[in-house]
C-alpha cells in the first residue's frame, strides 16, 4: 500500500480527502503534485504499512540492536518533551514514559506514527482536515493528539471533561 508518487497527483483508492478553505470557498486539494514538499511528499503510505514498519523497526527485525539503540538515542531539540534520534523523534510522555515517533503532513493530510521503544504497542493514524488561511488549528491539534496518546499508551480513557476536538 506504500507508493512513491514522484510528481504524480494520483493517490490510490481508498484514501482520505484533504480540503483547503480560503474566504468563502472550500476546495478538495487531495490531488496535487507532492514534490513541492520535497521529501515530505516522497511517500504515500497506509496506516497498516506504517504500523508494520514501526513495529518491525522497534521490534528489532530491521536493524541490529546497536544500530537501533543509536537511532533511538535522544539528542536535544529545544522542544519540550521531544528530542531527536537518527530519523525518529524521541517523545517523553506526561508520565515520564518514552515513545518513538515520526509523523508527517501536507496540506489537509497528516499521518501519526508512534510506538513504545520495543515496538510492542503502536499507534498509527491518518487524519484529514480543512486547512484555512485565516484559522490556526495547531493548538487544537496538539490537544487532541495528547488525549489520543494518553488513551493509547497510558491505558486509560482520557478525562471526559476535556473537550473533544
Amino acid at each position: 500500500g506504500t507508493i512513491v508518487p514522484d510528481a504524480s497527483p494520483e493517490i490510490p483508492e481508498p484514501h482520505a480527502h484533504a480540503y483547503y478553505r480560503y474566504q468563502d470557498k472550500t476546495v478538495d486539494v487531495t490531488r496535487h503534485n507532492p514534490s513541492w514538499v520535497s521529501t515530505g511528499g516522497d511517500m504515500i503510505s497506509t496506516t497498516q504499512d506504517l504500523h508494520t514498519f514501526i513495529s518491525a523497526l522497534l521490534g528489532g527485525k530491521l536493524l541490529p540492536p546497536p544500530l537501533l539503540a543509536e537511532m533511538c538515542t535522544p539528542h536535544p531539540t529545544g522542544i519540550p518533551n521531544m528530542d531527536y534520534g537518527l530519523g525518529v523523534f524521541v517523545v517523553t510522555t506526561d508520565d515520564g514514559g518514552t515513545l518513538i515517533s515520526h509523523n508527517g503532513a501536507t496540506v489537509g493530510h497528516a499521518a501519526l506514527m508512534y510506538s513504545t521503544p520495543d515496538g510492542s504497542k503502536t499507534l498509527t493514524a491518518a487524519l484529514n482536515c480543512v486547512d484555512d488561511a485565516d484559522m490556526a488549528i495547531g493548538a487544537a491539534f496538539q490537544s487532541a493528539q495528547q488525549r489520543l496518546l494518553h488513551e493509547v499508551f497510558r491505558g486509560g480513557r482520557a478525562d471526559p471533561a476535556q473537550p473533544a476536538v
